[in-house]
């Protein structure tokens, strides 16, 4: 059986869920892209290459191999798109909550039913239809939960907005003695570096108390002021647009003293290692093109 447990980003890694890259299938046309991002790359011939991508991704594993983590793979599927996780579930404490994902993903959930079969049936939670909620904007903090969503009247004119009001009230009822913080995102369904897919793609914590943030990700300032009071100026490494679009924020953290980072990070990898952090750098160029990286690609499991 696995014993869930997430209650923050940083803690010591024990099992993952990582996805895989493997039989992704052919480049969406430009009327099948989920964001920005990827549609840009399309339409310039740039899309990735499936071989690429899976060296990426081995690359990633290589390195929870080296600290004794246990990793799950999903099943593969022919053609289906599998290398981001953290969209189909994630783990809050001891509850393994799925998202209501665009139709058209369903088969990702099925890939990990391996995974899903060793959890107890109670610790797995199906949101009502109406909750749209994806693992990418919720991260558990200690006494929080910090919650990306967009609320605005257009939501639904948004492909780019994954996580509505229901969900962040349905998180809230789920875990009534934590403290659930929301922050509204900026969303663009056609300027990759005006959209924050998800809250990982502009902010998240590191260590024990720092954090990486994108200031013009949150549409109101005082939400992205809270966040830089609550950790402290001094602790916060403020990205650019730029750093935001390549995906900055998107690092994966195995404790508190070890973070996974794209290897051109380098202004990013320097703080870090400034900081005392051990930096384990990974190609992972590639497989940003999709608008996702690290974080993206990993569900964690247990943490200690």
């Amino acid at each position: 059986m696995l014993h869930l447990n997430v209650t923050d980003e940083t803690s010591r890694l024990r099992a993952v869920l990582l996805g895989t890259a493997e039989s992704c299938g052919p480049v969406p046309t430009p009327e099948e892209a989920y964001d920005p991002k990827s549609l840009e790359h399309i339409l310039a011939g740039t899309y990735p290459k499936e071989e690429d991508m899976v060296k990426e991704m081995e690359a990633f594993a290589a390195v929870f191999e080296k600290y004794g983590v246990k990793v799950y793979r999903p099943k593969v599927f022919k053609d289906v798109n599998q290398i981001f996780s953290r969209d189909i579930t994630f783990v809050i404490e001891d509850k393994l909550i799925k998202a209501n994902i665009l139709p058209d993903r369903e088969i990702e959930i099925e890939a990990i039913k391996h995974v899903l079969d060793e959890i107890p049936q109670e610790n797995i939670i199906t949101p009502p239809e109406d909750v749209h909620i994806e693992g990418g904007d919720v991260m558990p903090y200690g006494d929080y939960i910090f919650i990306g969503t967009y609320s605005g009247a257009d939501y639904s004119d948004y492909i780019t907005a994954r996580t509505n009001k229901a969900g962040v009230e349905f998180i809230r009822s789920l875990f009534p003695n934590k403290k659930v913080k929301s922050f509204e995102l900026r969303k663009s369904n056609t300027i990759a570096n005006e959209n924050a897919l998800h809250l990982d793609c502009c902010f998240q914590p590191v260590g024990k108390d720092m954090a990486i943030i994108h200031k013009n990700g949150f549409l109101v300032e005082e939400e992205y002021l809270w966040l830089v009071n609550f950790f402290g100026k001094e602790k916060v490494f403020e990205i650019t647009k730029d750093e935001m679009y390549h995906m900055y924020s998107n690092v994966f953290s195995i404790s508190p003293d070890v973070v996974v980072s794209e290897r051109n990070f380098t202004r990013l990898n320097n703080w870090l290692r400034e900081k005392g952090f051990t930096v384990e750098e990974i190609p992972y160029a590639e497989i940003s093109k999709q608008e996702g990286l690290l974080r993206c690609s990993t569900m964690p499991l247990i943490r200690d």
